[in-house]
């Protein structure tokens, strides 16, 4: 297991060698200025960038120098190239927990698209596990939301994989595909996939009459609030329920 652990997702943690040494950050500036260097890590980054990623809106009048305090404190937790950019060295080892999210809806597209429905669950569930903690909950600045926006869309993507997998490995499987379509209806709601995948699993357990309702929910949800209607796939899909 990797020694060299961190996590950006929820709380962050970072144990460096085997030691835990998030709390001793450099305060939420400098928890911000991490997280920026360990998202950007494969590339250098210029000092100005970091700058808007710490102060967006107001830097302070010495800002260069509070820039520099906040290097100098954190190169004494980890490893920092560079002088005018910056990059985070990690060991090759490292984990990362926006990669391995990354990393695991990576390989449960690949095993979906060769149909090995069993080689998706564990990979999407890792995803989903990272993704469902959130981007740096509390903090707003633009680069943490766009982060944020990919980490949104990672977690419904890796729901839907989840769903798709549980639904073709079937039995007691169909549990875990209710429970991520209701969970992909719940957070994105003009997502028809999860409303599908909700249809698919009552009726594969023998509840065509609430499947139905569900179509119903959503063509009513479109209409009223979109002035649209489902999609062929889904209008598709409702028609092989009532024949």
């Amino acid at each position: 297991m990797a020694s060299t652990r961190i996590q950006v997702c929820g709380r962050i943690a970072v144990e460096i060698e085997g030691v835990r040494v998030e709390d001793e950050l450099p305060g939420r500036q400098g928890r911000l200025l991490f997280a920026y260097l360990v998202v950007n890590r494969l590339r250098p980054s210029p000092r100005d960038e970091l700058v808007e990623a710490v102060w967006p809106e107001a830097p302070p009048a010495n800002v260069d120098s509070a820039l520099s305090a906040l290097l100098s404190k954190l190169r004494r937790l980890v490893t920092l190239e560079g002088r005018s950019e910056i990059r985070l060295l990690l060991p090759s080892d490292a984990w990362v927990d926006l990669e391995a999210a990354a990393d695991g809806l990576h390989r449960a597209e690949s095993a979906a698209a060769r149909g090995a429905w069993p080689d998706v669950w564990g990979p999407a569930r890792v995803a989903q596990h990272v993704a469902l903690r959130g981007f740096l909950p509390g903090e707003d600045a633009p680069w943490v939301r766009e982060v944020r926006h990919r980490v949104e869309g990672l977690y419904l993507r890796a729901l839907e994989l989840a769903a798709q997998s549980s639904l073709a490995i079937g039995g007691s499987e169909l549990a875990t595909a209710e429970r991520s379509a209701r969970t992909l209806v719940e957070k994105a709601p003009y997502r028809e996939s999860g409303h599908r995948y909700l249809m698919e699993v009552l009726d594969a357990q023998g509840n065509r009459a609430e499947a139905l309702q569900v179509y119903e929910r959503l063509r009513t949800l479109l209409r009223e609030e979109l002035g649209s209607a489902p999609s062929p796939a889904t209008q598709e899909l409702h028609r092989g329920l009532l024949g």
